[in-house]
């Protein structure tokens, strides 16, 4: 169990990693059930930043953006450069 009366480190950056990881897997889940291509339409986000690639299914539209898209598009270069 934890000591709940010791001050708690986070690591901010992993956090903002497993945020967007988990958006984007929710995101791409309830495009996959809606018959989209979700690497597709999920780029097509990206690049444009048109919310309207994204459906509204599960709130996926809302989720994705909950993270400012500049910020998905550098952890997606620095996961890609990090694991090539």
């Amino acid at each position: 169990m934890k000591d709940l009366q010791k001050t708690q480190v986070f690591n901010s950056a992993e956090l903002r990693k497993e945020a967007i990881h988990s958006n984007l897997v929710s995101v791409a889940k309830a495009l996959d059930e809606r018959g989209y291509n979700a690497v597709h339409q999920i780029a097509g986000y990206l690049i444009s930043n048109d919310p309207a690639y994204i459906s509204s299914h599960r709130g996926a539209r809302s989720i994705i953006q909950q993270v400012d898209r500049d910020v998905i598009i550098e952890e997606l270069v620095k996961f890609y450069l990090e694991n090539k």
